[in-house]
């Protein structure tokens, strides 16, 4: 009996540590409250795997290319470059996934010193 129940605790470990991957792959478009007015970027991913690439554009940050994009599960994480008035700023996505939305929180590194919550939706 003991045996047969540690052979189930492997197995479920084993089965949680390979989860595929969420689907995201596509557009989706997402809103945050920046110091009081809502912003909008919109984020094309395509994944391979486990592997998280793509683009996010806004109207304030322009064109960003998606960079150690990660998936695992239902969590997801990546980093983007962009340029915000004249000076480089890299910045960190972090978030779940839950059906057709995408809860995440971007720190703006320790030039800024906070951070963004953003909810994206697919489009």
């Amino acid at each position: 009996m003991k045996r047969s129940i540690v052979l189930a605790s492997i197995l479920t470990a084993i089965l949680a540590a390979t989860a595929p991957a969420a689907d995201i792959g596509g557009t989706w478009k997402g809103t945050a409250d920046f110091g009081g007015q809502s912003i909008e970027r919109t984020f094309v991913f395509k994944v391979d795997g486990n592997k998280l690439t793509g683009e996010t554009t806004s109207e304030l940050l322009g064109k960003s290319t998606i960079e150690d994009g990660k998936i695992d599960g239902d969590n997801i994480s990546f980093t983007i470059t962009a340029d915000f008035q004249g000076n480089s700023l890299k910045m960190t996505y972090k978030g779940k996934i839950s059906g057709d939305t995408i809860k995440l929180t971007v720190d703006l590194g320790q030039e800024m010193g906070q951070t963004i919550d953003w909810t994206l939706k697919r489009t």
